[in-house]
């Protein structure tokens, strides 16, 4: 498994980003599952097993602006073909620090087969390992290893309970329940209640994220 990618992330989450000198790096996927193209301040990194010539070559045939051209339509588009992969969106990735003790919300966590048939849960687990899920009143959050590894949490908040806080409270209960020193985040950048929801709960924007899916 590469590890290249599992370190420029480790470095964005303590705010030490690759220089932005508008160039690409392209390093192996680092596993099967995981592969598409992060976008940082005026410098990309495109994971994936394609030949890293092909991807180079596509992006300058792509645009004329390097800043834009990993993100671009019709390269992404060119990489879906050349990988057999598909996409979703692309997302807004944050990440937050995470905080000692337990959470300041009452959560009760959930096992299998209760866990899985939410539809949250269910996406979960096409995206990530070690998914473990907790419910509270309303809503649900979802822990589990996605993209190299790292610790990413998604939330859930029923219609009926929505603007009341529960979003926020979740969000940072991640902080608390998550292993390791930070948990990751994506949005779609549209969802602006979503984005504003992690952002009040201390998460910093890293970049944009398209991820590539098998099959």
């Amino acid at each position: 498994m590469s590890e290249q990618l599992a370190v420029i992330m480790a470095a964005a989450a303590r705010g030490e980003f690759p220089a932005p000198d508008g160039s690409t790096t392209v390093v192996p996927q680092p596993n099967p599952r995981d592969a598409g193209v992060l976008a940082f301040t005026a410098h990309s990194v495109v994971f994936t097993d394609a030949d890293p010539a092909w991807v180079r070559a596509e992006l300058a045939a792509t645009s004329s602006d390097p800043l834009a051209a990993s993100m671009n339509p019709g390269f992404l588009l060119a990489l879906m073909a050349r990988t057999g992969r598909r996409m979703n969106t692309i997302d807004l990735l944050t990440v937050a620090d995470t905080l000692p003790g337990p959470p300041p919300l009452e959560l009760r966590e959930l096992d299998a087969p209760v866990r899985d048939r939410h539809p949250r849960v269910a996406r979960a687990l096409g995206f990530r390992d070690e998914v473990r899920v907790w419910a509270a009143d309303g809503g649900v959050l979802v822990l589990g290893r996605g993209v190299a590894g790292r610790w990413e949490a998604a939330i859930e908040v029923d219609e009926e309970v929505r603007h009341r806080g529960l979003g926020r409270a979740l969000a940072t209960a991640a902080r608390h329940l998550a292993p390791g020193e930070v948990v990751w985040a994506q949005q779609s950048p549209g969802n602006a209640r979503s984005v504003r929801v992690f952002q009040a709960a201390g998460y910093r924007p890293v970049a944009s994220e398209a991820l590539l899916v098998a099959g």
